[in-house]
């Protein structure tokens, strides 16, 4: 997720975040999480017979996640509601049917009482199977409630063993739901499976995966997680595009969230007054295993269809997020009257050439983000739409001009060459 796509879609999404704090207006956009809510971050801990290996810093991994957890207990701010669900802490037997059971509330998300807390960490010793998938499923319904900032860290030695409930399809699912619950994972001294399937579980969320080798590390990204949690931020409002401009869901400056399948066109409409700029971003994030070379669009047009302006990006399976973006000026109206100008209609239409390998799944589709803006246009801005081919023909005509006028020049001169030369 470290791509200067991926910057730049960050970008997109502090403009977002600004352009939100302007134009409250909108009653989807309205709908998105308030400040007054506190942050909610539940720590899921796996507690596995593996956690008894000791390879960390000299000691058990279940010692180095238990001192972790302490330390990250005392630190909690106090606005921060955290929680603690276990996975594999109680069944120990051979019965997979109840290991892949074995996942608990171990302190429920709320206020925190630290001693209480802490005691309840004191207790645990690693015990049983791995069901990750189980657990994030746990972790989803702890956090239900409210629209306040929701976090979930994971922190495993191994990949899930209760499959094929996969973890990573977990995950997707519980993102394509738009409750914008963010999952971060930690796998202590990792093997090449498990940091896969953690990333994979990351990334179908916006989190981030970290692998950890040591006592410190551990302890310093939890912390960083949790008070990561607390800090201010602009969730998406989640968005359901149609087939077609009409019936399109009608958006107001802010940041959306979709899901797109492979192939997908989806439609948008924003109103834009005479004398505002138009700026819409789009990126879509590939949370699984793509064909390289794919695409995405986003079109500009009219309620009739005619296009207006046009960003296009192209990938080769080198990154994992493929943005584009499109600006529209509206130019002013001429009309003196004191009568509010009326707003004209712009279709967005996002679209894909994501293509994939039969094995893989297609649903829940892509996550798609979408940035809208609306500022005010530059002074002398004209109708881009005026012969529904986008502002790009416009240099096309100069350089055809230009090309002309050079012939004709060009002809006078050898004209007259062959004439002086006739006549020598």
């Amino acid at each position: 997720m470290i791509t200067r796509k991926r910057l730049a879609a960050r970008a997109c999404g502090l403009f977002a975040a600004l352009a939100v704090g302007l134009f409250p207006a909108s009653a989807t956009a309205a709908d998105g999480p308030t400040a007054k809510e506190p942050p909610k971050v539940d720590l899921v801990l796996d507690v596995s017979g593996s956690m008894r290996a000791n390879d960390i810093d000299g000691g058990s991994r279940m010692a180095a996640a238990k001192q972790a957890f302490n330390e990250v207990i005392d630190a909690v701010p106090a606005e921060v509601q955290l929680g603690i669900r276990t996975l594999g802490a109680d069944y120990a037997g051979d019965d997979r049917t109840l290991g892949c059971k074995d996942t608990k509330q171990l302190y429920k998300v709320g206020p925190l009482d630290r001693t209480e807390a802490k005691t309840a960490v004191a207790t645990l010793a690693p015990t049983g199977w791995t069901p990750i998938g189980p657990a994030l499923l746990g972790a989803a319904q702890d956090l239900e409630g409210g629209k306040a900032t929701k976090r979930i860290v994971l922190i495993t030695d191994g990949e899930d063993t209760c499959a094929p409930l996969d973890p990573c399809e977990v995950a997707r699912d519980i993102a394509a739901k738009g409750i914008h619950l963010v999952i971060d994972t930690l796998g202590l001294v990792p093997d090449a499976k498990t940091r896969a399937q953690l990333t994979c579980i990351a990334e179908a969320t916006g989190g981030t995966y970290t692998s950890v080798q040591h006592k410190a590390e551990l302890s310093g990204r939890v912390r960083q997680l949790v008070d990561r949690a607390a800090d201010p931020v602009v969730n998406p409002v989640a968005t359901e595009g149609a087939k077609q401009c009409e019936g399109a869901p009608q958006l107001k400056a802010g940041l959306y969230s979709d899901r797109e399948t492979f192939g997908e066109h989806r439609w948008y409409r924003v109103d834009v007054l005479p004398g505002q700029e138009l700026r819409a971003s789009v990126s879509i994030g590939a949370d699984r295993a793509v064909n390289n070379d794919y695409g995405v669009l986003l079109r500009a047009t009219t309620v009739h269809g005619r296009e207006i302006v046009r960003g296009s990006e192209a990938g080769d399976g080198r990154t994992d997020v493929l943005s584009t973006g499109l600006r529209y000026p509206k130019a002013e109206t001429d009309d003196d009257s004191d009568a509010k100008p009326a707003a004209e209609t712009v279709c967005l239409q996002v679209s894909n050439s994501f293509s994939a390998p039969a094995s893989v799944k297609t649903t829940p589709g892509m996550p798609v983000e979408l940035t809208i803006d609306l500022v005010d246009g530059p002074d002398s801005a004209s109708d881009a739409a005026a012969f529904g081919l986008g502002r790009g023909w416009w240099t096309l005509a100069v350089l055809v001009l230009a090309g002309l006028l050079a012939g004709l020049v060009w002809g006078w001169i050898s004209r007259w060459r062959i004439s002086v030369w006739r006549t020598n």
